[in-house]
């Protein structure tokens, strides 16, 4: 690609490619590409000018590069993304914006009076209806306050008052419409799909495949704990499936042969053979848009106490308007009352402070589906974290498998790796990662594979009962016994590794040693939350004491519990909420579905399980558990924006309405005021929360 540099800083790049203006599409390619490039952390491509502003890591000479390896002839991205990216509905929003305020000046200048005037009736027309139609629903409502104001000024003669009016309601109307929309659009694309590999059954067996290559009417298998891909049809199997993401009900659904599932619900029991049915469009993001938009999970509970209070005090301002006018029998008086509203405003600026600050989060890696859970966060007093995959790395290794068989240990990790390939936990990954680097191929030894949720996995190798996972299950529930001449060996494993215990026939046939170092960030993520106010900080995980010890320790947490069960998480969190206090858990496993579910919010890390993603309230980068810190502060700086905004809201009308029951402020001022106070409460709603240093 062929472009001109326009400017240039350190690790910045703005450019100029050789056209007049990209299509929305070509723009969307070209960040959709750049966006890609690991090198590059921040691009932005601005399609009325042709201009791309990149921000990257690594040296001038490879960003260039980068920037002169693309062309949009080879280059491609994602149908959803190009149908859902959002570019082309704000460019209509910042259009009609632009024309609605040079129309508003121009008309002055190019229309006579009289047609103005006409103009403005017809206009008024339109608001008076949609004042009127409020009262189908029995309740005073802020568009019949709109519909009062601009009446009782066309009424007196104040035309340049209705005029104003009108104009700054259709702008403030734009505004919020424009910031919902992208901010749901926002929020809906980062819960969208993001499924790279699926089961592909076929007449050879059961492959990994890359879902780009699946089509109508391919057989898919879904095992459980993960993610149905594709809208279709079920052949074989029966599961519960959480449709939450789609539906918003929280118990899970019975599917069976010939139930139709849909993508993005999640597989919490059982397993499922599907027939694709749809593989692309946009139908599970508008499916995800509704859901969002008709959930009262945008709502905080401040957020709602406040446009409950902004309703009742419509009547309030109605009443006071004409008992203004009959006491002072001074119509300019009782219409500079009705100039004047709170609703609007607390309408306006509170919701747009939560949604903008959704879009904020998204920035950090945060995915927040909804206001509540950031009240939550903000108000939280305990959190609880999981160890595994939480305060320990994402991607723990196999260090060593230890034979206590006559199979050799390369034989053992292939087997292991067959059994654990299916299941989505950071463990298993681990095990897959381990034979994958030796070169071990683990091609289909076992029957069904049944997986026990915080224990491990059942099947059957070679007619032999195989089972892997943790003590529990296979010592205890299971029965099996070391062989006698290999005690010694077993009781010398070293406690520093977490162990993966695999057995056939009741027999030890192996221990894999798992190395599950502490995330580096860890400790200081702990000592940062006591900071901010955290009374409780909390470890619960399924491993050893000794190993629970050792991780606890070294992070700075003081209460932990170890080799619970996914109830006992769940458990704790319901007592801590009957003592009164309001809990987050820090998840990423299947096991800590039950206590995502239990918390107030319930936080997911983004590489875990997709049943985990989907049930909690919040997800965030695996490799940034510092986002955990940063979304306290962002939920608190919110919390104090929105108290603000309300303060603010409630002191500056009632001194409006008082200015003009006393006669001081004629009724376009107030109008003037109040509208203008509205619109530019409003844009600093959208205005950061935290420091744009905070993010580099």
């Amino acid at each position: 690609m062929n472009f001109t540099i326009k400017h240039e800083i350190k690790s910045r790049l703005r450019v100029h490619l050789p056209m007049k203006r990209l299509s929305f599409r070509e723009a969307d390619i070209l960040e959709y590409y750049l966006l890609n490039c690991p090198e590059i952390r921040e691009a932005h491509v601005y399609e009325r000018t042709a201009d791309a502003v990149i921000v990257f890591t690594c040296g001038r000479e490879r960003a260039i590069a980068l920037l002169l390896g693309f062309s949009f002839e080879t280059a491609d991205a994602p149908e959803s993304v190009l149908e859902n990216s959002g570019r082309e509905a704000a460019a209509m929003y910042r259009e009609r914006i632009i024309t609605t305020v040079i129309w508003h000046f121009a008309k002055k200048l190019l229309l006579p009076r009289p047609i103005r005037l006409i103009w403005d009736g017809i206009k008024a027309v339109g608001f008076i209806w949609r004042g009127l139609k409020t009262l189908k629903s029995r309740r005073l409502k802020v568009e019949l306050l709109d519909a009062a104001a601009i009446t009782a000024a066309m009424l007196t003669g104040d035309h340049k008052t209705a005029s104003s009016v009108m104009f700054l309601l259709k702008i403030g109307d734009t505004l919020e419409e424009w910031t919902h929309k992208r901010s749901v659009d926002d929020l809906a694309r980062r819960m969208s799909l993001n499924i790279k590999k699926v089961w592909l059954a076929g007449e050879e067996g059961t492959v990994l495949t890359d879902a780009g290559r699946i089509v109508c009417g391919d057989l898919v298998i879904v095992h459980m704990g993960n993610m149905i891909p594709f809208d279709g049809e079920v052949t074989a199997g029966e599961a519960m499936v959480n449709q939450a993401s789609m539906t918003g009900e929280s118990a899970a659904v019975r599917k069976a042969e010939g139930s139709a599932v849909f993508a993005g619900t999640v597989v919490e029991e059982g397993e499922l053979t599907i027939k694709v049915t749809q593989t692309g469009g946009s139908g599970r993001f508008d499916k995800i848009v509704k859901m969002i938009e008709e959930s009262e999970k945008l709502k905080s509970g401040l957020e709602s106490r406040a446009e409950r209070l902004a309703d009742r005090l419509v009547p309030y301002t109605l009443a006071a308007a004409v008992l203004t006018g009959i006491l002072s029998r001074n119509i300019t008086k009782a219409v500079s009352v009705l100039m004047v509203d709170y609703s609007c405003a607390l309408k306006m600026a509170i919701p747009l402070s939560v949604l903008s600050a959704i879009r904020e989060a998204t920035e950090y890696g945060i995915t927040v589906k909804g206001g509540k859970f950031l009240e939550a966060v903000a108000e939280a007093d305990t959190i609880v974290f999981d160890k595994t995959g939480t305060l320990t790395k994402a991607c723990p290794t196999v260090r060593k498998v230890v034979s206590f068989c006559e199979e050799s240990e390369d034989e053992l990790l292939r087997q292991a790796a067959c059994l654990e390939e299916h299941f989505p936990h950071s463990v298993a990954h681990a095990v897959v990662d381990a034979a994958e680097e030796k070169g071990l191929l683990h091609d289909e030894l076992h029957t069904k594979a049944e997986y026990i949720v915080a224990h491990g996995i059942a099947t059957h190798i070679n007619g032999e009962k195989a089972v892997i996972g943790s003590w529990h299950f296979v010592f205890e529930d299971e029965g099996v016994t070391v062989p006698p001449e290999k005690q010694a060996q077993f009781d010398a494993l070293p406690d520093e590794y977490s162990h993966l215990y695999f057995a056939k026939d009741g027999v030890l046939s192996a221990v894999l040693l798992i190395e599950d170092p502490m995330r580096n960030e860890s400790a200081e993520v702990v000592k940062q939350l006591k900071e901010q106010g955290f009374a409780h900080i909390v470890m619960m995980t399924g491993d050893s004491e000794h190993t629970a010890a050792a991780i606890a320790r070294s992070a700075g947490i003081d209460e932990y519990y170890a080799e619970v069960l996914p109830e006992d998480k769940a458990g704790y969190i319901e007592r801590a909420k009957e003592e009164g206090r309001r809990v987050i858990m820090v998840g990423d496993g299947i096991n800590d579905s039950p206590a995502l579910s239990a918390a107030d919010a319930g936080i997911a890390i983004s590489e875990g399980a997709e049943i985990a993603r989907q049930i909690a309230d919040i997800t965030i980068s695996s490799e940034a558990l510092q986002s955990i810190v940063t979304l306290r502060e962002l939920s608190t700086l919110l919390m104090k924006r929105i108290r603000f905004n309300y303060r603010t809201i409630v002191g500056f009308n009632t001194a409006l309405i008082i200015l003009g029951i006393a006669g001081i402020l004629p009724p376009a001022s107030s109008a003037m005021l109040h509208n203008g106070s509205t619109v530019a409460l409003g844009l600093r709603s959208l205005t950061r929360l935290l420091p744009e240093k905070e993010r580099e």
